[in-house]
């Protein structure tokens, strides 16, 4: 897997990028073939936080994860751990969904999903996580990117969704660890 390692307000030292190779290394073998795809990993430092976020585009499945804590190492471990078990969910759910030859659950190993070693079995709590116990319908009332932002802190939610007046297409907003707000778009 090719990775692009980068730093914000951070030098990559080679340990670093090093530590990085090789614990990311793991993820490879929960594939059939090497990812075709490049993974990006960002290595920061904000208010004495060690921060790391890693996506990996892959086909049909996009893994992302990110960690701050006041150790980059321990920061990098959780980062591969989180990863591990988004495998291992993406796995267990395409199991349950996709039975035919040539669909995405070929993109894992099938020791992956297996429990023999690699990768643990889903335990039943687990299972609970990817139920949804509630659902909600609205209507989505045409406003534009400010507006949505108002709308959002009003009603205190970390998100909102909405039709863009703009554009017509129903957008997201939400509210970033930072503290400034990102805008999600259709393609």
């Amino acid at each position: 897997m090719n990775l692009a390692i980068r730093g914000q307000q951070i030098e990559v030292t080679d340990a670093l990028k090093d530590y990085v190779d090789k614990k990311l290394s793991r993820l490879e073998k929960y594939f059939d073939a090497p990812p075709a795809s490049d993974g990006n990993v960002t290595l920061g430092v904000t208010r004495g936080l060690h921060s790391v976020e890693v996506t990996i585009p892959l086909p049909g499945v996009m893994l992302r994860a990110e960690d701050r804590s006041d150790d980059m190492y321990a920061s990098i471990d959780a980062v591969v751990d989180k990863l591990e078990r988004q495998i291992r969910k993406h796995k267990t759910k395409l199991n349950r969904k996709f039975r035919q030859e040539g669909s995405l659950k070929m993109l894992f190993t099938e020791e992956a999903a297996t429990g023999t070693g690699l990768l643990p079995t889903m335990t039943e709590e687990e299972h609970d996580e990817l139920e949804v116990v509630r659902t909600k319908r609205f209507t989505l009332k045409p406003m534009d990117v400010e507006e949505a932002i108002l709308q959002m802190n009003m009603v205190g939610h970390n998100f909102f969704v909405f039709s863009n007046i703009d554009t017509q297409e129903v957008n997201v907003v939400y509210k970033r660890n930072d503290g400034k707000y990102g805008l999600i778009e259709q393609k």
